[in-house]
């Protein structure tokens, strides 16, 4: 993605983000390529001549529990069929209601760096990304599928689905919430329900922050965002034991033993 690209947060949350300068450093890594290009949503561009044609050949105008999502071959047939099931534009399908039988892997995958893929090609176009995020599903067995009312297929997810690009902090002590937009458009704010995560990369000797969006599905916290979050972290006692941590929405999200901090920053 090019440097100067902005990433256009999703129009339904009515939440004002302010950290506009640290998002865009989150949004533009060093890696370019770290986030799928955020288009004009379909609905307010003209389509091209190629989406025209493939228009033309759509599978529209079928019954939905007539295809399958293992049997499109173009990322076209899949959000004709997905955006039946998902009410695009309106917020994420209800998956978690939906039991339909598996029906095989789909040669689709989300990159550690948050890009998708499909038959081994980066999806670019944002308002497609969004409709294949809102039927996402993460399951009990660990895996993660597109789940519509007659069909489940499983995906490959290298590390999060998601990353959040973006934080804004309001309140202060025990009243403090964090919230976080991720690259996809969703907003949640971290607290019963959304709960923050810190996991130690061994490999690296880094931390990773996961904050949950929906369901068991997740978004990594992108570095320059984890940055900010840090600076809102201090020294509380959880179980007798200087932890440090940051607060949000009523609850505490030990970070590391204070005296590891304090090594580190020796």
């Amino acid at each position: 993605m090019p440097q100067n690209a902005a990433i256009r947060p999703h129009p339904a949350p009515a939440i004002e983000l302010k950290s506009q300068t640290r998002a865009d450093k989150a949004d533009n890594r060093d890696n370019s390529d770290y986030f799928v290009t955020m288009a004009e949503r379909s609905e307010h561009r003209e389509p091209s001549s190629d989406e025209q044609s493939l228009g033309k050949q759509s599978l529209s105008n079928q019954n939905l529990s007539n295809q399958s999502l293992t049997g499109a071959t173009e990322a076209r047939g899949l959000e004709a069929l997905i955006s039946r099931a998902a009410r695009a534009g309106k917020g994420p399908a209800p998956v978690e209601r939906w039991n339909p039988d598996f029906c095989g892997d789909l040669d689709m995958e989300i990159k550690a760096d948050g890009t998708w893929f499909y038959l081994g090609t980066p999806i670019g176009r944002m308002p497609l990304v969004q409709l294949f995020s809102s039927v996402l599903r993460k399951d009990d067995d660990g895996k993660t599928y597109l789940v519509t009312p007659v069909e489940r297929v499983g995906i490959r997810v290298v590390d999060a689905p998601f990353i959040a690009v973006e934080m804004d902090v309001s309140g202060s002590g025990g009243e403090q919430v964090i919230t976080f937009r991720t690259n996809v458009g969703d907003v949640v704010a971290a607290g019963p329900g959304h709960p923050l995560r810190f996991v130690d990369e061994h490999e690296t000797g880094g931390l990773k922050p996961y904050v949950l969006v929906r369901g068991r599905l997740e978004a990594l916290v992108a570095r320059p965002v984890m940055y900010e979050l840090v600076e809102h972290g201090e020294e509380i006692d959880i179980d007798g034991r200087a932890m440090f941590a940051v607060r949000s929405g009523g609850e505490v999200y030990p970070i590391m033993p204070a005296e590891k901090l304090k090594r580190l920053s020796a």
